[in-house]
């Protein structure tokens, strides 16, 4: 569930569209190659993205689901070689790319002690899910990925709510302080420097440039939050929920911001 890009055939630099923006220099459209893209399935400035306009490109991840695409579901036949396979092949990744994502927040869920009540469920949506993940081009277009993710949706916040409510205990924090924000909560340029959100519900918060300086996320629901400049310079991410790559490598941040063992500390953190 990790992007291994020496096994893809440039997925990402192909099938996904952008627009000219503070992420990206220059517009693309879906199915369009990069400027960038060399003929080995390479970025020809991959050690200049960030310099050059491309850092959208520095902060993406396909969960693996390049690889998947390139080598399982097509068999290691390229575009290029078969364009016949192109139009077809740019419309699976994006489907596999959501399926892989499922899977990470199944797995990190199996992992999470005071879930245990939904485990059984989750263990049989992480074996549909990788059912899914198996199927031939045709068929898995013709998959419903809206309502397989809003059945596992079920799950995955049914986790959250046994994680975080265990979390309250254990960390002895009184019910009466945490700040209600809900799902999807607008918290644009916020300023929650210090901040005590362990065991908050920040699923689907905009934290676009918010300032979480030496915040404490302790248990806090992290899933789908947007992380785009946000500051997390020395804040404590190491046992929050259903965090990904994809979130921390959009952020600002040290060598004191303290991450989940099993994501990497982006290169910009020991910079900035």
């Amino acid at each position: 569930m990790q992007g291994d890009c020496e096994n893809c055939f440039g997925l990402c630099c192909v099938a996904l569209p952008y627009a000219a923006s503070a992420d990206f220099a220059n517009d693309k459209g879906a199915g369009q190659p990069c400027m960038n893209l060399q003929a080995d399935f390479r970025c020809g400035v991959h050690t200049q993205l960030r310099q050059i306009g491309f850092r959208g490109c520095t902060v993406y991840d396909c969960f693996g689901a390049g690889q998947k695409v390139s080598q399982s579901t097509f068999g290691g036949q390229d575009w290029r070689k078969a364009p016949e396979t192109a139009k077809q092949m740019f419309e699976v990744f994006p489907l596999m790319r959501q399926l892989h994502e499922l899977l990470w927040y199944l797995t990190e869920a199996l992992t999470l002690q005071a879930a245990s009540p939904v485990h059984e469920d989750v263990r049989a949506a992480l074996t549909e899910t990788e059912r899914l993940t198996n199927l031939t081009p045709e068929d898995l277009c013709d998959v419903n990925i809206n309502e397989h993710r809003a059945a596992v949706n079920v799950l995955l916040l049914r986790t959250s709510e046994l994680v975080r409510e265990a979390g309250l205990r254990e960390l002895a924090i009184p019910k009466g302080r945490r700040k209600a924000y809900g799902r999807g909560a607008d918290l644009i340029g916020a300023k929650l420097k210090g901040a005590d959100l362990r065991a908050s519900n920040l699923r689907g918060a905009y934290l676009i440039a918010a300032d979480l300086r030496g915040a404490n996320l302790q248990k806090a629901d992290l899933i789908g939050a947007d992380f785009r400049d946000t500051d997390l310079s020395g804040a404590d991410l190491s046992d929050s929920l259903f965090l990904t790559q994809f979130q921390v490598n959009a952020a600002k941040g040290d060598l004191h911001t303290k991450l989940p063992s099993h994501l990497t500390r982006p290169a910009h953190f020991s910079r900035e």
